[in-house]
């Protein structure tokens, strides 16, 4: 659990200082009775990607290429307004902002290798084929031959 106000420790490489973070308010739609019409409890967390000091240089461009559509102008924003308290909000922000960038921040899956089919597998491909095909012969009808 992150606490606002302290940085964020995305991956053992990648540590958001707090002063990199850009926090807006604003008043969250939902359930709140008379209270949602006064408190600014909707958080913007904002993240300059493209422009930060403390992403790696290598780390930068994965991050860039895979979260390219969910970019403006270089910059993450994350919204959230599911607490009615702007401090829960403020956590919920901080928690999907490391879990998005954690994610892009993943190492690539590893090639797959092509492989041939085996010599058994073939012969039960096409045992079972042949199988199939006395099935459909046996059931007769107008083009039995």
């Amino acid at each position: 659990m992150t606490t606002p106000g302290s940085d964020l420790a995305v991956t053992r490489r990648l540590v958001i200082p707090a002063g990199e973070l850009a926090e807006r308010f604003s008043r969250s739609s939902g359930p709140g009775g008379q209270g949602v019409n006064t408190t600014d409890s909707r958080v913007e967390l904002s993240f300059d990607l493209a422009r930060s000091p403390s992403v790696p240089d290598d780390l930068r461009a994965r991050l860039l290429e895979r979260l390219a559509g969910r970019l403006v102008d270089g910059v993450l924003t994350i919204a959230a307004s599911e607490h009615r308290a702007q401090l829960a909000n403020r956590e919920a922000a901080r928690v999907r902002l490391v879990r998005v960038l954690r994610e892009a921040a993943a190492p690539p899956p590893p090639k797959r290798r092509a492989t041939k089919p085996t010599r058994g597998s073939k012969e039960r491909r096409l045992a079972a084929k042949k199988r199939r095909g006395d099935v459909k012969r046996g059931r007769g009808g107008r083009f039995d031959d």
